[in-house]
């Protein structure tokens, strides 16, 4: 049974692509780091690239990680990944990842990424981006330290 605290802990977001740079690998990583490290639940895809960095950043500070499957098995879960969730719903689950968080951060990403800010912004939640799609409604973060930071004041 999972404690009745969760339920108040802060559910952020990390989305962006399944391939990405070492440069995104390691800001995902780092933000995964900071989600952890402040008490939120990180919530992603769960596959790998951004998400997976994103993850292991989060469970390596002892972070709770949730993810969110475009498949019909919880198996395809990266391995930082405590609550894997199959949907068997293909990309259409973007909407599940956008609308279970309180704030979505961006990194890096392509349409897949893209869909998830439109969700966002539809479901009206804020949506901070690090090197990614500059679009209006998405607050643009130089650092990752800053993207959680801007995350975090959206939840006060």
């Amino acid at each position: 049974m999972i404690k009745s605290t969760l339920r108040h802990k802060f559910r952020i977001a990390v989305i962006g692509g399944a391939v990405a740079d070492q440069e995104a690998l390691a800001a995902a990583y780092r933000i995964g780091q900071l989600i952890a490290e402040k008490g939120g639940i990180l919530i992603c895809g769960g596959l790998g690239g951004v998400m997976e960095a994103a993850s292991r950043g989060a469970k390596e500070k002892g972070g709770l990680t949730v993810g969110i499957l475009p498949g019909a098995s919880h198996k395809e879960a990266n391995p930082y990944i405590d609550l894997p969730l199959a949907t068997a719903l293909g990309h259409t689950r973007n909407s599940l990842v956008a609308l279970n968080a309180d704030v979505i951060i961006a990194v890096d990403g392509r349409y897949g990424t893209l869909s998830e800010i439109a969700l966002g912004k539809i479901y009206g939640k804020p949506v901070i981006g690090w090197h990614t799609w500059e679009i209006p409604g998405v607050e643009i973060a130089q650092t990752p330290e800053e993207a959680v930071e801007l995350a975090w004041s959206k939840l006060k």
